[in-house]
């Protein structure tokens, strides 16, 4: 009886113990796969820290602290939208800056500073400067250099007649000036950069009100042998190409874009404006229709003395705005050709095709997710990496 006693008690014994082993073994597996990772992350880091600091000719490595100093704690704030919050600032060398904290979710850190280095890499007058960036912890932040003017709709749509008037001829250089950058990204860059985003929001003036594109967070760049790219849909409703129901994009997905803008700066309203009538809300079928009909004056609604003197230069940069608009995205002009209209070393296109759109159910659709939609939309100081 006692013997029994006793070799139940061992074999409980042993199963305790083997328990006990095995759990400390399975424990042990645990935090040895657990430092393996950390290690590994930790070696990737230092590995793309290593990298970045082999670059030469980039963007300035803030630290978090820095630019939390340069913000007064971020305590200024300029503007702020879905993908981050953006803060006025001074550098210790009394530069102004804006500083954009970017909302990461879904990038990593490499992926971070692969856009960096795609921005940071281009420089053109009419391109907004990436003067540097912070990647600490979970914090992502880019510096850009400070435009007093604030952006275009501010001007374009502003309901302040008397303090925020832009005459023709500061408005066409606000024009050509957007075709000089977005030219530079198409032609002239060592790859072809594709902003995807052209809209009045995202074009910034400085004091003297002198124009540059910005925002290339949703920007895709491609070899130039390439002829198009297939991504998924981007960009702001009320200025995408008929292109992007396809998801084969070219960089004519921005001239279209492009002739958008041309067409609200010249007329001053939005493309979709709740406050006009039934027949005038939509501006693009209504600049298409006043082209049928040889009337395009018609639209241009000021009557002041600037716009007497200049009416026959305004014509001529509509036309130029429906090449940029037509259907057929391989008959739009480049952008390169686009800043020859402008500055009238060549004319546009002649006998362009009418585009009255065609009813049907998928642009009803898209027609009234494009007025909610845009109808919404707040001015943006400063956009920057998204």
């Amino acid at each position: 009886m006692s013997n029994t006693s006793g070799s139940s008690a061992s074999s409980k014994r042993k199963g305790i113990i083997a328990g006990l082993t095995a759990g400390i073994f399975c424990l042990s597996v645990v935090i040895l796969g657990i430092c393996i990772v950390r290690r590994k992350k930790q070696s990737t880091e230092e590995d793309v820290d290593t990298y970045w600091e082999q670059l030469s000719g980039m963007p300035v490595r803030f630290s978090f602290q820095e630019l939390q100093d340069a913000t007064g704690n971020f305590s200024k704030l300029l503007g702020e939208g879905g993908f981050g919050s953006v803060f006025e600032g001074v550098l210790k060398n009394e530069e102004k800056i804006a500083v954009k904290q970017v909302n990461s979710l879904g990038q990593g850190k490499k992926e971070f500073l692969a856009e960096v280095q795609t921005i940071g890499s281009i420089h053109h007058i009419n391109l907004v400067r990436l003067i540097g960036f912070c990647v600490e912890n979970h914090h992502r932040l880019l510096v850009y250099e400070f435009m007093n003017s604030g952006s275009l709709d501010k001007w374009s749509f502003s309901k302040d007649s008397v303090q925020l008037t832009l005459d023709w001829l500061t408005r066409r250089n606000i024009i050509r000036d957007i075709a000089k950058g977005l030219a530079y990204l198409h032609e002239e860059c060592r790859q072809k950069i594709v902003h995807l985003d052209i809209k009045p929001q995202n074009i910034l003036l400085d004091e003297n009100l002198c124009t540059k594109v910005s925002d290339f967070g949703l920007s895709k760049s491609f070899d130039k042998d390439q002829n198009q790219i297939v991504t998924t849909l981007r960009g702001t409703p009320g200025y995408l190409a008929p292109e992007w129901l396809s998801s084969f994009i070219t960089e004519k997905a921005d001239v279209y874009s492009f002739g958008i803008v041309v067409m609200e700066t010249i007329c001053l309203r939005k493309n979709f404006a709740m406050s006009e009538s039934e027949d005038r809300v939509h501006l693009l079928d209504l600049f298409r229709r006043k082209d049928e009909e040889d009337r395009l004056i018609d639209i241009i609604e000021s009557n002041d003395e600037d716009t007497r003197l200049n009416i026959s230069d305004m014509i001529r940069t509509l036309k130029l705005a429906l090449w940029c608009l037509r259907s057929d995205f391989t008959r739009r002009p480049s952008m390169s050709a686009v800043v020859k209209v402008i500055e009238g070393t060549l004319h546009p296109e002649s006998n362009l095709e009418h585009q009255t759109l065609d009813f049907n159910p998928l642009a009803a659709i898209r027609r009234k997710f494009e007025f909610e939609t845009t109808v919404s939309v707040s001015p943006s100081v400063l956009s920057g990496l998204r």
